[in-house]
């Protein structure tokens, strides 16, 4: 499998109060487990980001448990507001335990 890579858009500061959009994408091949290996006849084994979370400043903003049909690569969008200016962090969870993470500084301008 390629390199599992995060990727977050927000903007470079916003006005404190207002709605702005976040959008975040992780590089993963989800695998189901409902396919099968052509070779072998055998399942090929569940491997998925099953969970995604974004915080504020240590306060979940933005939560979703992710099921065997999502797509890969999943994107997600998102808007939310902030008071001030903090760090906007990311984490997603693979089947295997394996935990990916990025942040991102919000700035008030």
């Amino acid at each position: 499998m390629a390199k599992i890579k995060p990727r977050v858009k927000v903007p470079r500061s916003v006005k404190a109060g207002e709605f702005f959009t976040v959008k975040t994408l992780i590089n993963h091949k989800m695998e189901s487990g409902q396919r099968k290996d052509k070779k072998t006849g055998k399942k090929i084994p569940r491997k998925i980001i099953n969970f995604f979370e974004a915080s504020f400043n240590g306060t979940p903003v933005f939560t979703a448990d992710i099921q065997p049909a999502v797509s890969s690569n999943p994107f997600f969008q998102f808007s939310m507001k902030v008071d001030g200016p903090g760090k906007l962090a990311f984490k997603w969870v693979d089947d295997d335990g394996s935990v990916y993470e990025t942040a991102k500084p919000i700035k008030i301008g």
